[in-house]
């Protein structure tokens, strides 16, 4: 059923045992309330519910039990993950506008004005159809249209998709100002939900748990009582094992010597331990699936070198140089400059080298480089091409690739569907199988932790070190920057230099 209404002077939004059922269980026994001055980050697996819960919240999915109530008069603004089809051919003002019914548009179309000026929208891209703007934009666009209606609730799904630091940093300034309007946000950024929220929402198929704590002191304490259930259930099935071996003994000496009470008392105590392991609390397992990696190795030290290397824009308009760069085996670097100065450019040029044998005077490198690239919009993965069917081309046989789609966290339901029908999640983590059964020895990682939750963007992190990747990468997640990075590079004022650390840069980008 959709939300109910209900009398309040306060704006809230509350749920009474909800849960929603669809091929499995993604949410039960869910009761929460969200007020005034409350901003929720709900955190889970990829496929694990945060999308469809969001959906209930505004009324497009109906819980399968439970309840939603929402405050009589309440107006709730819906950020997607993706940009409507329609809206694709509008100017990016006449998008926003459409957060207006027609007659509010009619008499007070400034507040399209008002919203835009709001997170700084330059002058010369509010004309703009919005198929031509950056991801970042389109992102923000979405924003400004359901936050043009000033609505009494708030809610956004994966909001720093696609946008750069510098967006992320307006972004996260801007929450500052929209006073006590309750905000409920799916996101896999660690750092942007320790900035903005102040409550977080684990979503789990049985018990969710909910903390008035940002992300990282929050997950602190879902550890420690994770930990906690772990024990008391270690204990209840240990007392469970004894009963049921005291039962035993009973049963036997009872039947031996004919006797009913012994009998009746082995039956009790069996009794009494099929109820505690009935009652034993199932630990929450995350169902998103393996990320691993793999490094061939190489036996050289130096694997690219790059000398008088001028990097410019598809129209030929210089960027920036690089005097010179050596590329160790072992470095993991990340390239950081603000939107537009030629990071991807950069990456594009090593990859062209490095993987179409293009000459580009330079850049030099060891003939024993074999590249794993994956770019932000995933387009090495194939739109028509079923999973099964990509993977198995990798020379993998049915079994393996049915085994390796399900360890990557890729539903058998979705074994067989067009790559272009699959979640950003699912694509993401099909990419990284692929790079991983490419064996290669070098990886080119254009924002690898896009659509990737946190458990994946950990589990990446980790791999990448064990297994001693040396890496280029472009990464707006400041968390994974931090945990990966060996060497940073930063684009300034037409240069590439060396950095001690990303600080300095994320600084000056306000984040």
């Amino acid at each position: 059923m959709p939300p109910r209404i209900f009398e309040t002077e306060m704006t809230t939004i509350a749920l009474k045992s909800a849960g929603y059922t669809a091929k499995t269980n993604l949410f039960n026994d869910l009761t929460l309330t969200i007020g005034s001055g409350d901003r929720v980050g709900i955190v889970a697996g990829n496929g694990a519910g945060k999308t469809t819960l969001l959906k209930c919240l505004v009324g497009e999915n109906e819980l399968t039990r439970g309840d939603i109530t929402l405050s009589r008069g309440a107006r709730i603004g819906m950020v997607p993950q993706a940009v409507p089809e329609k809206l694709l051919d509008f100017s990016l003002f006449d998008a926003v506008a459409t957060g207006l019914d027609a007659e509010t548009l009619e008499s007070e179309s400034w507040r399209v004005d008002v919203v835009l000026d709001t997170l700084s929208t330059p002058e010369d891209i509010r004309n703009l159809p919005v198929r031509a703007l950056s991801g970042g934009w389109q992102r923000l666009m979405l924003l400004m249209r359901a936050w043009v209606s000033d609505p009494d609730i708030l809610v956004l799904d994966e909001p720093t998709n696609h946008l750069d630091l510098e967006k992320i940093a307006r972004l996260e300034q801007w929450f500052m100002g929209i006073g006590d309007v309750p905000v409920i946000m799916a996101s896999h950024d660690r750092s942007f939900l320790d900035a903005v929220t102040n409550r977080t929402l684990f979503l789990r198929p049985e018990t969710s748990r909910y903390f008035p704590l940002a992300y990282s002191r929050a997950r602190e304490a879902l550890e420690q009582e994770d930990a906690s259930d772990a024990t008391k259930r270690e204990r209840d099935l240990k007392e469970a094992s004894q009963l049921r071996q005291q039962s035993a003994k009973l049963k036997n000496i009872g039947i031996n010597s004919g006797s009913d009470l012994l009998q009746k008392k082995q039956k009790q105590l069996r009794e009494r331990a099929e109820k505690i392991e009935a009652q034993a609390k199932i630990l929450h397992k995350e169902r998103s699936g393996d990320i691993r990696l793999a490094n061939r190795g190489t036996h050289a030290k130096v694997l690219v070198s790059i000398e008088e290397l001028t990097v410019a824009a598809p129209d030929g308009r210089k960027l920036f140089s690089i005097p010179k760069l050596h590329i160790f085996q072992g470095d993991r670097i990340v390239l950081l400059g603000r939107n537009g100065t030629g990071k991807t450019s950069l990456v594009s040029m090593l990859r062209r080298v490095l993987m179409a044998g293009e000459g580009i005077e330079g850049i030099k490198a060891t003939p024993s480089l074999v590249v794993g690239y994956m770019d932000q919009a995933l387009d090495f993965v194939p739109e028509k091409l079923s999973p099964f069917d990509f993977i198995s081309a990798l020379g993998q046989g049915d079994q393996r690739t049915r085994s390796l789609l399900a360890a990557a966290g890729i539903d058998p339901d979705a074994h067989w569907t067009p790559g272009a029908l699959l979640s950003h999640g699912q694509r993401a983590r099909l990419g990284l199988l692929a790079l991983r059964l490419m064996e290669p020895n070098f990886y080119l990682l254009d924002e690898p932790t896009n659509h990737i939750d946190i458990a994946g963007q950990e589990a990446l992190a980790a791999e990448i070190i064990e297994h001693d990747a040396s890496c280029v990468l472009v990464s707006h997640d400041r968390a994974f920057v931090r945990e990966v990075s060996n060497r940073f590079l930063v684009i300034e004022k037409g240069w590439l230099i060396e950095a001690d650390d990303p600080e300095g840069f994320f600084a000056a980008m306000g984040v």
